[in-house]
């Protein structure tokens, strides 16, 4: 997909983002909408959904949303939605909750992975009901209404199963929260819009979207902290290139380095 780069870079000048990404004719730029699937013996989750493909002509020309879904994506790997135990979401923006549903023979809304528990922080779910946004168009009911009875609400840390667990990382939302994988291999962390592409990884650089920039950058500071002390591996949620990365102490902050993982 695509976004607005003044708004994806918020107060960082486009003279400098430009450099970084180039926007196209419409000031947007390139980003992708990484997902995640997990697998501990026949139990299977989906870290995020996507955008989904409940979309007109007309939202998909604004946002440049490519057809490809995740649900063709878990098929490419020989999974059906009905095999997903689990979904578990940064946040319920729509290009994060979007893949949640899709529509029916009958044009309605109806969950995209009828077996799943689907795990969201409480603040984030009473913020996204309640449309608590400077965005208006990113809460959607037709993501959210049709899911309520499988939502499963989480109150800060918290063990998703074995080896899974969810931390609050506030600042894009109240109520956004990072993803925690021990693997045989080590830990990875998937931190949702905290850090959305590598060129986010400045203290300031923070997104015109972000509800909270200056806990953001806080959080983020934290988050990138533990990273680099403790060797996780990150998982960018919007980084249209390879996803994956190390971080290292550099100075008084920090710098991404690419990881051969994935």
């Amino acid at each position: 997909m695509r976004l607005d780069g003044g708004g994806m870079f918020g107060v960082v000048p486009k003279a400098i983002w430009k450099r970084l990404i180039p926007p196209d004719d419409a000031n947007r730029i390139e980003l992708q909408t990484n997902c995640l699937l997990l697998q501990q013996g026949d139990r299977r989750v989906l870290v995020e959904t996507g955008c989904g493909d409940k979309w007109t002509q007309k939202q998909r020309d604004i946002f440049a949303v490519e057809s490809r879904t995740v649900v063709e994506a878990l098929a490419e790997k020989g999974i059906q939605p009905g095999d997903i135990d689990d979904v578990v979401l940064t946040h319920l923006h729509f290009d994060h909750a979007g893949g949640l549903t899709r529509l029916d023979q009958d044009g309605h809304a109806a969950a995209t992975f009828p077996n799943a528990h689907i795990h969201v922080q409480m603040q984030e779910w009473e913020d996204a009901k309640a449309g608590r946004s400077t965005m208006t168009g990113t809460y959607l009911h037709s993501n959210l209404d049709p899911v309520a009875d499988q939502i499963v609400t989480h109150e800060g840390d918290s063990t998703i199963m074995s080896g899974i667990r969810v931390m609050p990382v506030p600042g894009h939302t109240w109520g956004q929260q990072a993803v925690i994988v021990e693997t045989v291999d080590g830990t990875l962390c998937f931190p949702g819009d905290l850090l959305p592409t590598r060129h986010h990884i400045g203290a300031s650089y923070s997104m015109g979207y972000d509800m909270l920039p200056w806990e953001n950058m806080r959080t983020k500071q934290g988050l990138l902290s533990s990273a680099a002390d403790k060797s996780w591996l990150l998982v960018l949620d919007h980084e249209p290139g390879h996803p994956v990365f190390t971080v290292r102490h550099q100075g008084e902050w920090f710098e991404l380095l690419e990881s051969d993982a994935g």
